[in-house]
């Protein structure tokens, strides 16, 4: 972890400098080396950034926010939402594709696998960063929300027009950090089968779309 900062994009490296020099940034190094010597962590190093490098500052023109990585082996690969290729999809996941189903007509994909969004512009960012295997929430409150909200911030302060899309409770807390002067804010239930179904006729998809041609931004194939 010693040379975490080098993997992610540089103009999101550019931004958020301070952060990889800041004291909590290199206690957090400390309990993540801690951990991967005595437990499987997801996902891997690798990966951890992948958002990022995926969807790079100036490319960024839609944030959904999750809370955690997946903590089952193989599911986690640096993307809020998605698995990769060949993964079962989560019921979260399932969910957000019947949505656009609804909203957009567009049939769920076999693959769970979200990086054809991010390569858009569609920034799949977690609040935690990593997991210890099988034990969800495991790495909450080490660090890594103080760094994702400095990225929101970043992205708030350094953009214009951006659409956030806020699902569940813990990700409409994330609203406080946006200048919704600058950007629009979209909230509704999280997708998880926990919310009753209270996600369903949100629309965000279609949405999203509209505020971004309305901009003269180019859509995003859903």
């Amino acid at each position: 972890m010693s040379t975490i900062s080098p993997t992610i994009e540089e103009g999101w490296k550019s931004v958020l400098s301070a952060e990889f020099d800041a004291d909590y940034f290199k206690r957090l190094k400390d309990f993540l080396i801690a951990e991967r010597a005595n437990y499987a962590v997801y996902p891997r190093g690798t990966e951890i950034f992948a958002a990022f490098n995926f969807t790079p500052l100036e490319q960024v023109k839609v944030v959904i926010i999750g809370q955690d990585p997946y903590h089952g082996e193989g599911q986690a690969h640096g993307l809020s939402f998605s698995v990769p290729d060949g993964i079962k999809q989560p019921p979260s996941l399932v969910n957000i594709f019947k949505e656009l189903k609804t909203d957009l007509g567009i049939e769920a994909p076999k693959s769970g696998n979200l990086e054809r969004w991010a390569k858009q512009g569609v920034l799949l960012l977690n609040a935690t960063l990593t997991v210890r295997a099988n034990t969800a929430g495991s790495h909450q409150k080490k660090g890594w929300e103080l760094f994702t909200d400095a990225t929101i911030k970043a992205i708030s302060e350094n953009r214009t027009g951006i659409v956030f899309l806020l699902w569940g409770n813990y990700a409409k807390q994330k609203a406080e950090l946006i200048d919704k002067r600058k950007h629009h804010v979209l909230t509704a239930a999280h997708p998880s089968p926990l919310a009753g179904g209270a996600f369903f006729g949100c629309r965000h998809f279609s949405k999203t779309n509209a505020l971004l041609n309305k901009q003269g931004i180019n859509e995003i194939s859903w």
